[in-house]
């Protein structure tokens, strides 16, 4: 029997609510990074300001995921993926209404806070709910709901932004789309429900401090090596993909691709119609290859890419060759981590764990964006240069990963 048939309705249903909610954290994030240069005009802030707004964001997102992460190991994985869809969606609506950057910053951070918290309840909901034989190809289906996510707001900037009659606010429009996400958490509410493993664990007893197991003597030295394995990976994509559009889209005068908003739109999308089927295809070579040379692989491919890339995407061509190859190993290994994580903590603390080690590893990395923003604006470097100093995170990445233990395949600690 092909193994997708032995998924049951509501497993499918869980993957569902995680994937879209997922998709829909992916687009709501992207609107700010498509809306850049029409921001950076309309509210005189040049490009390390806008490299910080998005490292706030990042930043609250490693605190929104250890906060979620803690609410969803004590009311319920289902119920905390709803919270943090409803506050990223609120979130984004409230930025259509930012008069100075300070506002702009804040409704940012909240954003940031709702999308690592769907990130962790999602990824454990999935991990408890699919059995072990497919938990990678299930994660890595829901990882790829990123990459649609950042097609929709790519087409909804071009739609938008790029609209012959937009004006200099037509960016309050494209953020007033991403309060729609909200109304998602209707069908989870009706249709998703509790994985068994964690209403056992509840009607039993709750970990009232799971911060204490997961940095106490026993699980602290892993924990540790997740933080920095997760920091390494997602300084290297966002120190890339943050700055992506902006690249493309700005004129080569400034180091830029000189594409436009609309032009650049051509070579997002095959970028990220690689990320989707990097995404996807991860958990199917995992059970072939192995997690760990799987992971190893998508390191150094991408090491090797991204200064390519940087300094070459002036040519069309080498643009639309490149472009999907990037994005397929600049993306895919971030498949490995919602099943790799909750396969090495019990139930009472996983998410928890989750949440928490991933996105303190997140925090770390998110000084990309202002990075990458503040080395572009030295003499002689400009953006296509600085992405090159991503490599080294690639590489980080591939040697921390062999530090920690792959219990892939096998049944979840209770």
């Amino acid at each position: 029997m092909p193994w997708y048939r032995t998924i049951t309705i509501d497993q499918w249903r869980t993957l569902a609510a995680a994937k879209l909610g997922w998709m829909l954290d992916a687009m709501d994030f992207m609107l700010y990074a498509m809306a850049i240069g029409q921001l950076r005009t309309y509210f005189g802030f040049n490009d390390a300001t806008a490299g910080m707004l998005g490292t706030i964001t990042l930043v609250m997102s490693g605190v929104g995921g250890v906060l979620f992460g803690y609410l969803a190991d004590q009311i319920g994985r289902t119920r905390a993926l709803m919270g943090t869809i409803v506050l990223f969606s609120v979130a984004s609506l409230g930025a259509a209404t930012s008069q100075s950057v300070f506002q702009l910053l804040l409704w940012r951070a909240l954003l940031g806070i709702g999308m690592g918290g769907e990130w962790a309840s999602g990824a454990v909901l999935i991990s408890e709910t699919w059995p072990p034989a497919h938990r990678n190809k299930a994660i890595s289906i829901m990882q790829s709901g990123w990459a649609i996510g950042y097609i929709i707001a790519a087409l909804m900037a071009a739609l938008i932004l790029g609209a012959p009659a937009s004006g200099p606010e037509a960016w309050r429009w494209l953020f007033l789309v991403g309060v729609l996400p909200a109304l998602f958490t209707l069908w989870i509410r009706r249709y998703v429900r509790e994985p068994e493993a964690w209403a056992v664990r509840a009607r039993s007893t709750l970990v009232r401090n799971p911060f204490g197991v997961i940095f106490g003597a026993d699980l602290r030295a892993r924990t540790v090596l997740i933080i920095l394995l997760g920091a390494s990976v997602q300084f290297a994509y966002w120190g890339i993909f943050f700055w992506l559009p902006a690249f493309l889209a700005r004129p080569v005068a400034q180091g830029g691709a000189g594409m436009g908003v609309v032009g650049s739109l051509g070579w997002i999308i095959p970028v990220q119609i690689g990320a989707y089927f990097g995404y996807l295809t991860f958990g199917f070579i995992a059970d072939r290859l192995g997690r760990r040379r799987t992971f190893i692989l998508f390191m150094l491919v991408a090491a090797v890419l991204v200064p390519i890339y940087g300094q070459m995407a002036r040519s069309p061509r080498i643009l639309m060759l490149l472009g999907p190859v990037l994005g397929y190993f600049g993306h895919g290994y971030f498949s490995l981590f919602g099943s790799f994580i909750a396969e090495l903590y019990p139930t009472a603390v996983r998410a928890t764990a989750q949440g928490t080690s991933y996105n303190i590893g997140r925090m770390a990395g998110a000084v990309a964006p202002y990075t990458i923003g503040a080395i572009a604006t030295l003499p002689g470097i400009g953006i296509g240069l600085a992405l090159g100093t991503t490599s080294a995170f690639f590489l980080l990445g591939a040697i921390l990963i062999v530090t920690l233990p792959d219990r892939s395949g096998q049944a979840l600690e209770a």
